[in-house]
């Protein structure tokens, strides 16, 4: 793109504040600018006029999960569909680790954060140890693809190869950027980051099928055979991947998509809920979650909206091209953006000043017709890291991962 295309691109979108530094710029900051110009959806701020408008929720009723119990009942038929699909090349994982570790006072990769306490045990390495169960369980590799973002690509990259990719045969490992959305002050203005860069943010958990498109990924899957995806978040150190017991459920019961839930420790903790919306599989998330909602019952006296997502899904490839062509609903979400000031002095505000656009998974999940929700025992399968200290911090992540026999 050349500077009068950017021009005219950020005129019609009313961002021309972006090429205020321009003429300062240097050759390679000016063709930076340009290219990222050309690269971002600007639709997207006009959004903020009417957001209010923006994903009315339909009707709320409980969906039905597929216990512990039931599972245990049937485990050695799912078992065996889901190694079936793995053997024959149709299951591939996705693991989405754009993310940095600020919040647990590292400015790596989140992923490359190390929990070990006698040794080195990186998030990473547990995440690929849990998947290499299956692969040896099996007798055959699991595609999988790695999604890093603009912040950590090089990074990762450079640590998996480092580590030899923690014993997995780099020839099934993949890795891709996630793509950006632009992020903009009240009014739908995008901020500066930079003189040369404006302030972008991940483009939502559920921008990571469209961004394989964009990178060519999808084409590799295909060609590969791979026909379900299980996706999953890099934060979750127990989580089983591609386990052959929920692929095998998800198949049999001929649902279009599955998602893992675990029994909820309270009515307001901090998960999304499984549900139904106007009929369809939908999630509430927990900041949605209204005072009716966390005191509703079941036939049987339980709560009715008791089961949370820990972001394990799995999905039929097919379904997400189809999805992907209608494109998913737009979030807007307030937060705390770094910007350039008038004076073109970085600020990095205390409060929130604007917002974020993310596209998130629950909207894909709402767009089938069908989803397995599949209970999952708590103590075994999650160990989410989101702080430090405290709940789902590294501490607890720690004490349940010695709990399962892990050397730490």
């Amino acid at each position: 793109m050349g500077y009068q295309e950017a021009y005219d691109k950020l005129k019609q979108y009313g961002q021309l504040h972006v090429l205020k530094y321009y003429e300062e710029l240097s050759g390679y900051e000016k063709e930076a600018l340009l290219k990222q110009i050309m690269d971002t959806d600007l639709a997207v701020l006009q959004q903020c006029e009417h957001k209010e408008a923006l994903n009315p929720r339909g009707e709320i009723t409980p969906i039905k999960v597929m216990q512990l119990a039931q599972i245990e009942a049937r485990r050695e038929e799912f078992v065996q569909i889901g190694l079936d699909a793995v053997r024959a090349g149709k299951v591939g994982a996705v693991m989405l680790a754009g993310g940095m570790g600020t919040r647990l006072g590292s400015d790596a990769p989140k992923g490359i954060y190390d929990i070990g306490l006698t040794k080195e045990v990186f998030i990473f390495q547990r995440l690929v140890e849990n998947l290499m169960d299956v692969v040896q369980q099996a007798g055959a590799w699991v595609p999988l693809y790695v999604m890093t973002s603009d912040k950590n690509h090089e990074a990762t990259t450079s640590f998996f190869r480092e580590k030899n990719f923690f014993g997995y045969d780099a020839d099934y490992v993949t890795f891709f950027k996630q793509d950006m959305a632009p992020a903009s002050d009240y009014h739908g203005k995008v901020y500066m980051e930079e003189k040369y860069k404006m302030a972008t943010s991940p483009n939502g958990n559920a921008g990571w099928f469209v961004s394989m498109m964009k990178a060519g990924i999808v084409d590799q899957v295909k060609e590969a055979g791979v026909e379900w995806l299980n996706v999953f978040a890099v934060d979750n150190v127990l989580q089983r991947i591609a386990d052959p017991c929920f692929v095998g459920a998800t198949i049999a019961m001929n649902c279009a998509a599955g998602a893992k839930v675990v029994k909820k420790n309270a009515p307001d903790e901090r998960v999304g809920a499984m549900c139904l919306e106007d009929g369809r599989p939908s999630i509430v998330e927990y900041y949605d979650m209204t005072q009716e909602l966390m005191e509703a019952k079941d036939a049987q006296g339980e709560p009715a909206y008791n089961f949370g997502v820990i972001l394990n899904y799995l999905f039929r490839e097919k379904d997400l091209e189809e999805i992907a062509a209608r494109k998913l609903p737009l979030h807007i979400v307030e937060k705390k953006i770094p910007y350039l000031d008038e004076d073109g002095r970085l600020v990095s505000p205390e409060n929130p000043n604007g917002y974020k656009f993310e596209q998130l998974v629950l909207d894909m999940i709402h767009e089938l017709d069908s989803c397995l929700p599949y209970e999952i025992v708590r103590n075994r399968e999650f160990a989410p890291i989101k702080n430090r200290t405290g709940i789902d911090s590294v501490e607890s992540a720690r004490v349940l991962c010695q709990e399962n026999g892990i050397e730490l």
